[in-house]
């Protein structure tokens, strides 16, 4: 492997010490040493003389792969970043700082501070090694004599399990660097891996497959059991997306921290929890600001995505049309717009001649730009789309066709429903967001007419503004719709909570006060009971089992019904 130096924070240095810095990237020291004297005076002296703290990266054969001139956590380097991620094992490279006392480098605390161990836990190092460096001592090479320099040795590494103090990893006394080349390293993290997997949790996880952790909040006004159920949401909803749930974490606060979301300590458990259970991906349950998701991103050192961002990958998913597809793309790009990043200056389109000179438009405009021009395109596309089904709707009017969409909470059975009302195949999963596209199929009443069942998009809790906005084209439908089915899990525990978010999205599209019929789906894993209780909670009440196929004469008397209220000049205009 290559080794690498890292001069972006050094400043001054000079051309000498720039050399020595390239001789030490040729350094190697025995496998089973943590460190030899000889290394540890080579980078004490080199931060003593360049005024600089040096971190110092060694692999397990010993070989030094990247010199940094800064902390540890400023060390940017790949190999460190989930190479060898996963529960019981570690990254395979250890860091060497050298730390300046009293100096213009260095706060005059002895020992590594917690953010250098929190480096030591988010990037899994099989250990750091802190060098106390004293600026004002005198240094002597001569054998036998004390060096001045490497004042104290400190070595840390991770523990497979959290101490006592609720901490993960072990920091060692203070040794010298005759003490810390004696410890057998090799043996040391060999032991270390080995009790890692011992203990480590058995997730089972597929080929690919990304192993999340869940964040929420419990703010004001919220109980902690409410926001379980929200984790319990969230956690199907990562599973739809392809995820594997492996660890939950929440705080209490008033309000989410405008620069982080979590509290400062809460977002490092974060980071250490990420670690601790090989997580490769953290998804928070409130929507996130651009800059909160930058920064947790950066601390936590895995991808950081909110609630609305993971609907949009399960939509993605389950788009199959041109006009599913078109909605998706709108949706996305308009939660990307606010969310690009760029280097200022340093990507700047420069050219020359009169006009365009300066710094010219930079890349991230030009990508703000055209991301703008898609967004037209697209919101083009969507109003041709609904010129489109104005005119099939059209059509259906002239035909005097009654439309009934179905419409409800996301795997409450509507597809099923569907099916068995029309003998369909529309697909049908146990999943959140199975349908994503509209689906409209004919079928007869009891008095023989027509009537045309539409299966719209399910409803989520807290369905994101964006997503409504979107997919205005298609929940046209339940708009336009003569009458609302309402199908609702029967057997849910929060089945109240579900019905009461169906509600506010149908407000949020002026569809609230249409003619509805609560179809009370899986009575088969219900109890007689509750389906009572909720029949008179509810309006126009009719249980059915959409998989048993019972109940479904009656739903269709009770459209019937309906239909004949809403529109009588329709119902036996084709027999």
């Amino acid at each position: 492997m290559h080794a690498k130096l890292d001069l972006t924070r050094a400043k001054g240095l000079k051309k000498s010490e720039i050399q020595k810095l390239q001789r030490l990237l040729q350094q190697r020291i025995p496998e089973d040493k943590v460190l030899t004297s000889d290394l540890a005076e080579t980078i004490a002296e080199l931060s003593h003389e360049t005024g600089c703290a040096l971190s110092v990266v060694v692999n397990r054969r010993g070989q030094v792969v990247n010199i940094t001139v800064g902390q540890p956590k400023d060390v940017n380097l790949p190999e460190l970043k989930g190479v060898r991620s996963g529960p019981g094992r570690l990254c395979g490279h250890r860091i060497i700082h050298a730390h300046l006392t009293n100096s213009r480098a260095g706060n005059g605390k002895s020992g590594p501070s917690k953010e250098d161990l929190q480096c030591l836990a988010r990037n899994r190092l099989d250990m750091l090694v802190y060098i106390q460096v004293d600026e004002n001592g005198t240094f002597s090479r001569s054998r036998g004599e004390h060096s001045r320099f490497a004042d104290a040795i400190y070595m840390a590494h991770l523990l497979p399990s959290r101490d006592g103090e609720g901490k993960l990893w072990k920091l060692m006394p203070a040794c010298t660097v005759r003490k810390a080349q004696e410890e057998d390293f090799q043996k040391l993290i060999l032991s270390l891996e080995d009790e890692f997997r011992r203990i480590a949790p058995k997730f089972p996880v597929a080929a690919g497959e990304e192993r999340a952790v869940l964040v929420a909040l419990i703010t004001e006004g919220l109980d902690a059991w409410e926001v379980e159920d929200d984790l319990d949401e969230l956690a199907q909803l990562a599973r739809t997306a392809g995820a594997t749930v492996c660890g939950r974490l929440t705080q209490s606060r008033l309000q989410g921290d405008p620069r982080m979301f979590l509290g400062s300590g809460k977002v490092q458990e974060l980071a250490l929890l990420v670690q601790e259970l090989g997580a490769n991906l953290v998804v928070v349950h409130q929507e996130l600001t651009p800059n909160q998701q930058r920064n947790l991103e950066d601390t936590v050192g895995v991808k950081v995505i909110d609630r609305t961002e993971l609907i949009l990958d399960i939509f993605a998913q389950r788009a199959n049309t041109k006009e599913g597809k078109l909605q998706v793309e709108l949706a996305q790009l308009k939660y990307l717009y606010p969310r690009l990043i760029g280097k200022g200056l340093t990507l700047s389109r420069l050219g020359g001649g009169i006009g365009t000179r300066g710094p010219g438009e930079t890349k991230l405009e030009v990508d703000r730009r055209r991301i703008r021009d898609r967004i037209n395109l697209l919101e083009r596309e969507t109003i041709r789309i609904r010129s489109y089904r104005d005119t099939q709707r059209r059509r259906r009017i002239f035909e005097k066709m009654p439309v009934v969409a179905l419409t409800g909470y996301t795997n409450s059975g509507k597809s099923t429903l569907l099916n068995a009302l029309t003998k369909s195949e529309a697909v049908v999963e146990d999943k959140l967001f199975a349908t994503l596209d509209p689906a409209t199929r004919r079928t007869v009443l009891p008095d023989h007419s027509p009537v045309l069942l539409t299966d719209t998009v399910g409803f989520i809790k807290k369905l994101p503004l964006s997503l409504i906005a979107a997919f205005g084209a298609t929940l046209e439908e339940v708009v336009v719709a003569d009458c609302l089915l309402h199908v609702v899990d029967a057997s849910h525990p929060n089945v109240m909570d579900q019905i009461s978010s169906v509600h506010d999205v149908l407000s949020e599209l002026h569809a609230v006060d249409k003619p509805m019929i609560t179809v009370l789906n899986k009575a088969d894993k219900s109890r007689h009971e509750d389906l009572a209780w909720l029949s008179s909670q509810l309006p126009n009440p009719v249980i059915v089992s959409a998989r048993d196929r019972t109940g479904l004469g009656r739903l269709m008397e009770k459209i019937q019904d309906v239909i004949q209220e809403v529109c009588p000049g329709r119902q036996r205009s084709t027999a």
